[in-house]
């Protein structure tokens, strides 16, 4: 992290620690991966604009890590608008698509967790971040 975690406390420091691996190794490294699999729409049986919005991911995800790391409140804004969206995105995919359940989808029950603790936690982290440009 940059100078700005030095002057934070040390729980914004491992909040955003903790955004950063989840946005970068989960989330953006998943959708690239599919990107390199299966191009712009590598699930099936989803609408296209759903495979474009989780394609569009691997770059979202990247740009809210770095504005993370770089100490800036538009990452925290951007990391909660892609939870939020990304959520109801899957929870349209489980429940409207495959006509599944809550329970028989972990990969949905971890998003919502995570999402949870990013809506809970983003304005506390957000208002020790600077707004600061790139």
């Amino acid at each position: 992290m940059i100078r700005w975690a030095s002057r934070a406390p040390w729980w914004v420091v491992a909040l955003v620690t903790v955004y950063v691996a989840v946005l970068v190794f989960v989330g953006a490294v998943s959708h690239l991966t599919d990107l390199i699999r299966s191009g712009l729409h590598p699930y099936s049986w989803a609408p296209d604009w759903l495979n474009l919005y989780w394609s569009a991911l691997a770059a979202f995800d990247s740009l809210a890590a770095l504005l993370l790391v770089l100490g800036r409140r538009a990452g925290v804004d951007l990391m909660c608008v892609i939870m939020a969206t990304d959520l109801m995105a899957n929870w349209y995919a489980a429940y409207g698509i495959q006509h599944s359940d809550f329970s028989a989808q972990p990969g949905l029950q971890r998003l919502a967790a995570f999402t949870l603790l990013v809506l809970a936690t983003g304005p506390f982290v957000r208002s020790r971040l600077s707004v600061g440009t790139l």
